[in-house]
């Protein structure tokens, strides 16, 4: 097996399916990781995932996250440092409150598999537009 090292790309890779912008960094057979920015004052679409759980690391801004499984629902104050888990169904939205992008790394096990993983599901914050 070869070594890879990778920058953050300068540009977004893609759009996630919750509208923030994602940059792909690496990853190996068990998950991948990747860099999400959301825009001051953007809240992301509501979603929960097929196959996969996460792991969130919040580097820069300021936001909530929303999350929910069943019963069990709450909101927390995303801040640089902070460290999240999305276990496999939950629902989620977050949104950016402060001056500045709220910027992420998330760790996504196992890796991402494409088109179709992310549905949608009735969030607790209209969507920005």
């Amino acid at each position: 097996m070869d070594f890879d090292t990778k920058r953050l790309p300068a540009v977004r890779d893609d759009v996630a399916p919750d509208g923030s912008d994602v940059r792909v960094l690496l990853g190996l057979g068990g998950g991948g990781m990747a860099h999400f920015e959301l825009a001051s004052g953007r809240t992301s679409g509501a979603v929960a995932h097929r196959t996969v759980e996460e792991i969130w690391y919040i580097l820069g801004g300021r936001g909530e996250m929303w999350r929910k499984q069943g019963s069990l629902e709450e909101i927390v104050t995303l801040e640089p440092g902070v460290c999240i888990t999305l276990p496999l169904g939950t629902e989620f939205q977050f949104r950016s409150v402060g001056d500045g992008p709220l910027t992420a790394i998330a760790i996504t096990m196992p890796m991402w598999p494409g088109e179709g993983e992310a549905y949608e599901v009735e969030g607790k914050w209209p969507v920005s537009s």
